[in-house]
């Protein structure tokens, strides 16, 4: 693992609250060529999928690439972000064993924290009970994953699934165990921060979707330095690969948009930067999103649903 104690100079909440553009890469990473393509863009911010979490990829070069993503062609600092998914647990990860049973719609699994297949789409993912003692071992336990990407030299990391909190089941089975979902999360995020900044001072948590967390606990506001929001004009189904036209150009309920850019822009009231991914193939409608979403002081990216490639429609100058 790299040493991150060296980067401590680096101001990281002050270069995410300046960052203009950023990337989104989770898919396919392993592959020839694709850190290299990123390492090429002069994008300030990226979020990346860290591989060495997946089965079969553990002993990916992830400080390698950490290193690579460091600095932008000409020079200058990048945030490098690494992409968790807290609140679904993946059956392509190295934690899953061999033992643990998939959930059904009608049915939980096993262990008992995995509650539902993903509503979503996305295979093999699964809504999980995210306050479950052995679930949070697996990230904020001694060793574990969020000690590693720290030690790894990642800036920070990208919270998905933090809407867990508000899936019907999750809230069925907090109510049971009376336990507040929403209160929940907040807390499983600052043991998150807790453990990260236990070696990089200023590590950056960015939370996605979850819109109305903020208004549920208002102390989710204490926890993020960030947050990103999906499909809040187009969205892409679940498992499209890049070229299926599928994969984008999915246009949500103008009321639902409305929606969610009100509560996005409460995070911007309390000066939290937020970040937009929406997901379309054709130029002239990412060209309207990023117009769009720059209107409200959010931060644009318009990318395809698998987030397997740099994206073919940037930022326009």
């Amino acid at each position: 693992m790299s040493d991150a104690s060296f980067l401590d100079e680096f101001d990281r909440t002050t270069a995410l609250s300046n960052a203009k553009t950023w990337m989104y890469l989770i898919q396919e990473l392993d592959e020839p060529g694709k850190v290299d393509s990123l390492a090429a863009t002069e994008y300030p911010f990226v979020v990346v999928e860290p591989n060495f979490t997946n089965k079969g990829q553990e002993d990916f070069d992830v400080g390698g690439m950490v290193e690579k993503l460091r600095f932008t062609p000409s020079g200058k600092r990048r945030l490098v972000i690494a992409y968790i998914d807290i609140g679904e647990a993946e059956n392509y990860r190295s934690y899953w064993k061999n033992s643990w049973i998939e959930p059904t719609k009608s049915k939980t699994g096993e262990p008992s924290f995995l509650v539902a297949p993903d509503p979503d789409g996305w295979s093999g993912n699964f809504p999980i009970l995210f306050w479950d003692n052995e679930w949070q071992s697996l990230w904020v336990g001694k060793a574990g994953f969020i000690q590693k990407l720290a030690t790894f030299g990642f800036d920070g990391v990208y919270l998905d699934w933090v809407q867990g909190y508000a899936f019907e089941p999750v809230i069925k089975a907090a109510e049971e165990a009376g336990k507040n979902p929403a209160q929940e999360m907040v807390e499983f995020i600052r043991r998150i921060r807790r453990v990260g900044r236990k070696i990089i001072p200023d590590f950056l948590i960015i939370g996605q979707n979850a819109p109305e967390l903020l208004i549920e606990a208002p102390d989710y506001a204490q926890v993020i330095d960030g947050a990103g929001f999906e499909d809040i004009w187009f969205g892409g189904l679940g498992d499209a690969a890049w070229d299926d036209p599928r994969g984008g150009d999915i246009p949500k309920d103008p009321q639902e948009t409305e929606i969610m850019v009100k509560q996005a822009t409460k995070f911007l009231e309390q000066d939290i930067p937020v970040f937009t991914i929406d997901y379309s193939l054709k130029p002239d409608v990412a060209a309207q999103v990023y117009r769009d979403s720059r209107s409200y002081g959010f931060v644009p990216l318009v990318s395809r649903v698998s987030l397997s490639r740099v994206t073919e429609t940037p930022p326009p100058d």
